[in-house]
């Protein structure tokens, strides 16, 4: 089981600013039985606040710095991925043992190392 951990500003389409991941990759993900969930800098009430907005139902929110928090409550997961835009994505993601990816490197559909 995949769990995908996204960072917000500067990642998702509906970020401060906005980054290039649009909101369809939360639905297909989630369609495909992954876990997802947001890891950013925000505030927990302000990711909920962004989430319900949306209309969208996270199995987690958290912040980047507790990415081992995140990995603890879903042992199941086989594979851990987080995507951001900054330096503190990159080190908090390989420090708790998630695969890293800068939002302007996710690999294509279809080739390695992608989740979908």
């Amino acid at each position: 089981m995949v769990l995908l951990s996204l960072d917000i500003d500067g990642t998702l389409e509906v970020g401060d600013p906005p980054g290039w991941i649009p909101l369809t990759w939360i639905h297909r993900a989630k369609a495909l039985g992954y876990l997802v969930g947001s890891a950013s800098d925000r505030t927990m009430s302000d990711q909920k606040r962004l989430w319900e907005r949306h209309e969208i139902e996270m199995d987690f929110i958290g912040h980047k710095h507790k990415l081992d928090i995140v990995r603890a409550k879903f042992p199941e997961a086989t594979r851990w991925i987080h995507i951001g835009d900054g330096n503190a994505d990159y080190i908090y993601a390989v420090e708790h043992g998630f695969e890293f990816y800068w939002v302007h490197e996710v690999p294509e559909d279809g080739t390695e190392g992608w989740i979908f």
